[in-house]
């Protein structure tokens, strides 16, 4: 299939919008991002989520390196009687020595000839299809954020639909750097968190506020901790309201025009995209952070004939963080179930 006279018109307006917005004489060639379109690019995807929007994505110059958020790790206020003594100012940057490891990442797009005859009809192509790679850049940045256990050489998206080997996501990190803020098992059963009236916990309630009893007691009044919650558990909930409260229209109405119960386990709830559904992490969203290499984005768009479509290869070094390992609790999601 060749590309309509009109179609192709509109591709070359595609490659010139993309070389102007990078400051680059074409875009027919692979060429670097600058660092100050890069942060510009990254702002763009994380506008497309309002999950992205609550954690932090952050520009760092190093492939591997220190966190770059300061958090403090306890209280800085006391006295010292200076007759007596010299004042010693405390050290409260909680930087550990676990640090960041950002890893090749590509976010290669096809778009047959056929998809650019369909849109080409459109005034807007280029800032259509410029919005579409964004948005699905922030999915699957959130994707391997919460199900990301590897990082593979070459990696398998039949194996792994959820992108389990693009990169090790928040799950995993507490995994291996702070194995004690995980929990994986209850005492009713081995291998198994049990939650209903003869399960180690009642019910959710239960279950988050015995969770977030794992998080350093330092971070656990500061009021910016959040319980985001998995998608099964939740209908869980809402499905106890409607066995109570369904035949009742105005308690009905309640239950599926609004958020069932705001918190959990006193800590305000959410869900998340990709989130695992059985799951449960508390931490707070100025924890959780994506890191990339401000010059590591290179972009390339080159036309193949030999499969009717046009390609778009991105690339950037880009990993994830976990800014205070003692700010973060979760339960294995695979280990949970009812009773």
């Amino acid at each position: 299939m060749k590309l309509s006279q009109f179609s192709r018109q509109q591709y070359h307006s595609l490659q010139a919008a993309i070389a102007r917005a990078y400051g680059v004489q074409s875009a027919r060639e692979e060429f670097n991002v600058t660092p100050a379109m890069a942060q510009t690019l990254n702002e763009k995807v994380t506008l497309t989520s309002t999950f992205l929007r609550r954690i932090n994505v952050i520009p760092v110059s190093e492939i591997k390196g220190q966190k770059v958020m300061m958090g403090l790790n306890g209280p800085a206020t006391g006295r010292t009687n200076t007759q007596n003594a010299d004042r010693v100012p405390r050290n409260l940057l909680d930087l550990d020595a676990q640090g960041y490891e950002l890893f090749d990442t590509h976010t290669d797009v096809a778009l047959p000839f056929a998809s650019i005859d369909a849109w080409a009809k459109f005034k807007d192509f280029a800032n259509r299809y410029s919005t579409a790679v964004q948005k699905q850049i922030g999915l699957d940045r959130m994707m391997i954020g919460w199900n990301g256990t590897s990082v593979a050489a070459t990696t398998d998206r039949v194996a792994n639909p959820l992108l389990q080997d693009v990169n090790k996501g928040w799950l995993q990190i507490a995994r291996e750097q702070a194995p004690q803020q995980v929990l994986t098992q209850g005492t009713k059963a081995a291998g198994k968190i049990q939650i209903g009236a003869t399960g180690d916990f009642a019910n959710l309630d239960a279950f988050v506020y015995d969770l977030s009893l794992m998080i350093d007691e330092e971070h656990r009044d500061g009021g910016d901790l959040v319980a985001i919650i998995g998608r099964d558990l939740l209908a869980k909930d809402k499905g106890k309201m409607y066995a109570e409260h369904g035949s009742t229209p105005s308690e009905k109405e309640r239950v599926e025009m609004a958020q069932v119960i705001d918190t959990y386990g006193g800590l305000p709830s959410f869900t998340a995209p990709f989130f695992p559904s059985k799951g449960v992490v508390v931490t707070s969203f100025d924890n959780l952070s994506i890191y990339f290499q401000d010059d590591s984005w290179r972009r390339y768009l080159l036309e193949n004939p030999k499969r009717s479509q046009m390609e778009d290869y991105n690339s950037r070094n880009e990993g994830y963080v976990i800014e205070q390992l003692g700010k973060f609790a979760m339960a294995e999601s695979a280990n949970v179930e009812f009773v």
